[in-house]
Formats: C-alpha cells, sequence, structure tokens
C-alpha cells in the first residue's frame, strides 16, 4: 500500500526546513500572547486574543510546518517533482510569515488594513504553492491512499483559503453585507482542521506511521476511502450549514466527527500492536494526538446533545485546545523529531555521494533533548485545558509553557542545522571540496 520512496528527489535542504525553524517561533508568539492578555482573553472564544492566538497556531505553526513536509513529501512519496522548489519555498515562506503576522495582529487589534494586508499575503502565498504543488502532482496517477490524499488535502487547503478570504472582506465591510458570518466561520474552520488538516495528516500517516513506528499498515479499504470520505462529508455538512438546515446540521457533523474519531481509534489500534521494544518521543506524540482527537469528538457530541454542561462556551474553548494544541501540534511536534533527523541524514548521505557514509539519524538531536521538550510541551497541553476551564488559576502558567515548550522545540531544530552544516563541512573536507563550491 505504501508509495514507493524517491530520496534521490528531495528539494534543497534549506527549503522544508525554513518552514520548520519559523513554526516553533509562532508557538512561543501565541504563548506570549496569553501571558500578556492574561484570564480575560479565555472569557470567551470571540475575544481578539483567542482568535488571533488561534490564528497564530493554525496559519503560523500548524501551516508553516504542513506546507515545509510537503516540500518534502511531494518529490519523495509522490514523485511529484516541484520546479524550482527553494525559489517556491522562498517566496511562499515569506508571504506566510508575514501575512501570518499581520492577521493576528489585525485580529488583535481589530485593524482593517492589518487584515487586508495578511489577506494578500496569504492569499498569494498559498495560491504560489497550490499552483506549484498542483503542477508537479498534474501527471502523477493516484497509485496509493498517500497520493490521493495529498490532491484532496490540497483542494481543502484551497477552499479554507477562498473562505479565508471571504472572512475577513466581510469583517472588513469590503465584502457582501448579506454573507452569513457565523456560519462562514464555521464552515471555514472545519475546512481548515478537517479538509486539510486531518485529510493531509492521514495521507501522511498511512505511510510514516507503519515506516517510522513500526505498525503494521492501514488496512487497504480504509486507507482508500477515508480521504474521500471525509470530504465528501465536509461538503454535505458545508451545504447543510450554509442553508441552516437545523433538523440535519447535528447528523451531519456527527457523521464528520465519527469519520475522525475512525481515524484517532485505528491509529491507536495500531500502535498497540508496533514492534518497537519501547515507545519513543514520536510514538508518545502521536498517542497523545490521536487520545485527544477522540476526546474533542466525544466532548463535542456530549455538549451538542445535553443540556448539562452548562458554559457551552468554555467547553468549546476546551474541544479547541484539544483539537489544535492535544492533536494537531503534538503530532506535528512528533512528526519534526523523524522528518527533521531524516533530512539531516538524507542530505549527507547524497552530498557524501557514497565515499562517505552519513551519522546516525539519532545523533542529530539528543535523545534527552527529545524527551525533556515533549514532556514540557505535554504539560503545556494540560495546563491550556486548564486554563480554558478556569483562566483566573492558569491562564499564565499555560502561557509560560507554551512559550518555554515551543522555544525548546525551536532549539532542537536549531541543533539539527547546525548538526548538518558541521557535518557537511566534514564531508567537504574529507572529499578535498574547495569552500567557493560549497
Amino acid at each position: 500500500m505504501q508509495a514507493l520512496l524517491s530520496f534521490d528527489q528531495a528539494p534543497p535542504f534549506a527549503a522544508p526546513f525554513r518552514f520548520f525553524l519559523t513554526a516553533p517561533v509562532f508557538g512561543v508568539l501565541a504563548g506570549v500572547l496569553l501571558l500578556a492578555s492574561g484570564p480575560a482573553a479565555l472569557a470567551s472564544r470571540w475575544t481578539p486574543a483567542v482568535l488571533a492566538a488561534t490564528h497564530l497556531i493554525t496559519v503560523g505553526f500548524m501551516l508553516q510546518a504542513m506546507l515545509g513536509a510537503l516540500l518534502q513529501i511531494l518529490p519523495v512519496v509522490a514523485g511529484a517533482n516541484m520546479l524550482r522548489p527553494l525559489l517556491v519555498a522562498r517566496l511562499v515562506h515569506a508571504s506566510l510569515l508575514c501575512g501570518a503576522c499581520l492577521l493576528a495582529g489585525g485580529l488583535l487589534v481589530q485593524h482593517t488594513v492589518a487584515l487586508l494586508a495578511a489577506a494578500t499575503l496569504l492569499a498569494g502565498g498559498l495560491l504560489i504553492f497550490l499552483t506549484a504543488a498542483t503542477h508537479a502532482l498534474y501527471a502523477v496517477p493516484t497509485t496509493s491512499p498517500t497520493i490521493r490524499g495529498i490532491k484532496l488535502a490540497l483542494s481543502g487547503l484551497g477552499v479554507t483559503t477562498i473562505l479565508g478570504l471571504l472572512l475577513v472582506y466581510a469583517l472588513t465591510g469590503e465584502g457582501p453585507n448579506q454573507l452569513p458570518f457565523l456560519s462562514l466561520t464555521a464552515v471555514h474552520l472545519a475546512w481548515g482542521l478537517l479538509g486539510w488538516g486531518l485529510v493531509l495528516l492521514s495521507a501522511v500517516a498511512f505511510v510514516v506511521v507503519p515506516m517510522f513506528q513500526l505498525t503494521p499498515p492501514y488496512h487497504e479499504r480504509f486507507a482508500q476511502a477515508f480521504p474521500p470520505t471525509v470530504v465528501g462529508l465536509l461538503a454535505l455538512w458545508t451545504l447543510v450549514e450554509l442553508n441552516d438546515w437545523a433538523n440535519v446540521s447535528p447528523l451531519s457533523a456527527g457523521l464528520l466527527l465519527a469519520a475522525a474519531g475512525a481515524f484517532a481509534g485505528l491509529t491507536l489500534r495500531l500502535q498497540r500492536l508496533s514492534k518497537r521494544p519501547r515507545l519513543d518521543a514520536t510514538q508518545h506524540c502521536w498517542r497523545v494526538a490521536m487520545l485527544s482527537t477522540l476526546a474533542a469528538c466525544i466532548l463535542w457530541l456530549l455538549v451538542n446533545s445535553s443540556a448539562q454542561f452548562g458554559d457551552e462556551n468554555r467547553w468549546v474553548l476546551v474541544s479547541g485546545v484539544l483539537v489544535l494544541g492535544g492533536g494537531f501540534m503534538t503530532a506535528i511536534v512528533g512528526m519534526l523529531y523523524k522528518i527533521a533527523p531524516f533530512l539531516v541524514w538524507l542530505h549527507l548521505q547524497n552530498h557524501g555521494a557514497g565515499r562517505v557514509l552519513a551519522p546516525n539519524m539519532n545523533k542529530v538531536i539528543p535523545l534527552v533533548h527529545i524527551e525533556r521538550q515533549t514532556l514540557v510541551h505535554f504539560v503545556s497541553l494540560l495546563l491550556l485545558l486548564a486554563a480554558a476551564v478556569w483562566p483566573p488559576g492558569f491562564a499564565y502558567p499555560a502561557g509560560l509553557a507554551l512559550v518555554v515548550a515551543n522555544a525548546w522545540l525551536l532549539h532542537n531544530l536549531v541543533l539539527a542545522v547546525r548538526f548538518y552544516r558541521r557535518h557537511r563541512q566534514a564531508i567537504d573536507a574529507t572529499r578535498g571540496t574547495p569552500a567557493a563550491q560549497r
């Protein structure tokens, strides 16, 4: 079932790594924002601070890491060679970096010009990436669930971008006044988290979970059906939501949550069958991510089917922390600790050209740094959940923990870059490569 890996087609080292190094910076900024805003930030899911922090995570942390991973995955896993990947990476990275900062700042202070500038930069950067990725994938046959999932995820990213533009124009008064703002917000969020995030995560998982975690493969029929099923259910729910069909909306939403829960449950089952004698940080991260996803699905169903939960807004915040912090951020942290060392090893191996062997991947980032950082990340997740329930008691500790966890992640990724540069120079010295040619 797994796609054939073509390691010789990897893009330049700097293409994906610029995204990886930027992602934790936005996590730090989200923590700083929580520290600066305090408990008042968590009074509602609609406060400017929550909206800004949410987009620092989704557009800053998640999007940066996911696009960086796709730059590597497209040629290696899908055999889709992007034209001039380093140029694409530079343009997209610059656009997303500036756009995400302006978007968070514009949402925080309700600044119209900043929001419009952010929308322009983000849409432009994503258009460049989607065009380059679509061109690379155009002639690639859909021979595996991973390739199908990537194609559908890119479509989901396109829909999310269009919906985001509509929301910005509606928020700034530049768009049509008749737009159903609340429904459009829900649809934008759903496409971003499910149509883009979950579909891409599942497509990558079909390859990396068995490969890196030594589990049995996903069942062929499930892997083939899951991405199109999620997109189809999401399209159905979008139609229901935008037409305000209240009687059908809970059912269509429930089907979506059931699909997400099925993926999380199956992944947990496969991890139990891992052949690894000892769980590593990546497996711990994936377990926490899948458990958080299941918890978010169950919580949403309980809140929307029972009136005994009291303040629904409070539980929506808890669900948001479970999905973003517990689900996506945790899975991404776990993947970065596999992808980053692998890329360092791969590029050093290619640079050695068979005459100089690359060091072992386990030496790229010291294991103790990985284990301690993931532990701090888990602590930050628990504190964020507590802050969502009781902001006065936990908002400041949660913000501080989020800063420390992401600063430590950045430090570990910088260690990987330094390791790469140091050993590349050693390979050049061994091969006698003149400095001018490095």
